[in-house]
């Protein structure tokens, strides 16, 4: 009995000899890391079934990593830094005070630009195609309300149940009484959105925020061949803003309305007018909300768009539709050949579509009010547009605005 017990001490002390060992190594190991006070800190010790394992304090066995903590503190500052500098200009906006822009720098914008948005967009536009299951999907849409201030009671089917996926739902159709159209104006608005900008084009830069211009020959890209159009320009000259002017005495003007994604995404004809040539700008797939638009010059110049170009009673007319992250699906009803954020076609480039043939010597007629197209998602709409010089806005820059009030009128 005594030397079975001798046994067991033996094997015992055999057990915790090494763990003691290997805790005083980890001991020193640790301590090497720290600046320590000349006295060695004490071993604390609990005992379990009668078994006393002795363990150095917690704080010792961690390394500072400097780099992941640097990276994380700075990068939580530089996050809270730009939301603080955002609600400042918000409080300031507020009080009606005028803040100048902070443009990207180049290096900005091509970061930005390297991000894979036109895959990113395929890929949301290929899950909006995805059928939800029928429970699924009021808990889906309600949540997508809430967040951003749909009003379902618009909707011309106002069931949840009733849209298959995401994509049918962004695109719903309005109650014919939502929307009247505004019959005394002769320019409205082609959608729901907010006015970022509006007025005359000067120098041939276009405002797309205040402070923050972009070119109108970079915009709209060059001037077809004056055989192409049904309308010469006034006279012949170097500006490019001139060159669309095609009556003396007439002024060019623009509008840009920005569609949030609670927005209705249709959009409508602003005008009686015909359209006879489509542009096709293949491009990046940038965020287009007033923020980017405030921080990124030529912001339009850089994302994916399709530009229409005719005429209207008072001349040259176009209507632009600005593509934006997630909204690489720009639909324009009457044109089937058009295909936007396909892998075909590559950034920097832009396609040339004809609506006047043999058959067709005018283009394709539009009524005001008229659908038009549509996006996936929230975008731009972009005006410029010819007219005489006591054309007159009814508007404020910021303002919300819905599809069928007044833009202007003469």
């Amino acid at each position: 009995m005594a030397a079975s017990v001798g046994q067991r001490c033996l094997r015992l002390l055999r057990e915790v000899a090494p763990w003691r060992s290997s805790l005083h190594h980890c001991e020193n190991t640790a301590l090497s890391h720290f600046p320590q006070p000349s006295r060695k800190l004490p071993l604390r010790a609990f005992s379990k079934n009668a078994r006393k394992v002795h363990t150095a304090p917690a704080r010792t066995l961690f390394r500072l990593r400097p780099l992941p903590f640097l990276v994380l503190t700075g990068g939580g500052g530089y996050a809270g830094y730009r939301q603080y500098e955002k609600y400042r200009e918000r409080e300031l906006e507020k009080l009606g005070l005028e803040i100048p822009p902070k443009l990207a720098g180049h290096w900005e914008v091509a970061l930005y630009k390297s991000v894979p948005t036109r895959l990113l967009s395929r890929a949301w536009g290929r899950l909006n195609q995805v059928e939800l299951p029928h429970w699924l999907r009021r808990p889906v849409y309600s949540l997508y309300i809430w967040t951003f201030g749909v009003n379902m009671k618009e909707a011309a089917v106002e069931d949840l149940h009733h849209y298959r996926n995401l994509s049918e739902f962004f695109r719903r159709k309005l109650k014919p009484q939502a929307r009247p159209v505004c019959g005394v104006h002769c320019v409205i608005s082609p959608s729901d959105g907010k006015i970022l900008n509006f007025g005359q084009v000067k120098n041939s830069e276009v405002e797309q925020v205040k402070g923050v211009t972009y070119s109108l020959e970079s915009f709209l890209g060059p001037r077809t061949s004056v055989e192409d159009l049904p309308f010469p320009p006034a006279a012949s000259c170097n500006s490019f803003r001139s060159q669309l002017v095609t009556r003396e005495g007439n002024e060019l003007y623009h509008c840009v309305i920005y569609l949030a994604p609670g927005d209705y995404h249709c959009f409508h004809s602003p005008t009686d007018w015909t359209v006879s040539h489509r542009r096709h700008f293949p491009g990046s797939l940038m965020s287009v909300n007033p923020g980017m638009a405030r921080w990124i010059k030529e912001l339009f110049c850089h994302n994916e768009r399709v530009v229409l170009t005719g005429d209207w009673k008072h001349g040259f007319f176009s209507l632009t539709a600005v593509g934006a992250t997630n909204v690489g699906s720009i639909r324009i009803y009457f044109d089937r050949d058009l295909h936007t954020n396909s892998p075909r076609y590559s950034k920097g480039s832009y396609n040339d579509f004809s609506f006047v043939t043999q058959a067709n010597r005018e283009g394709i007629p539009m009524r005001k009010g008229e659908h038009l197209g549509e996006f996936n998602l929230g975008s731009t709409i972009v005006l410029i547009f010819e007219a005489p010089k006591d054309f007159d806005f009814k508007l404020k820059a910021g303002q919300k605005i819905r599809f069928g009030e007044a833009l202007g009128s003469l």
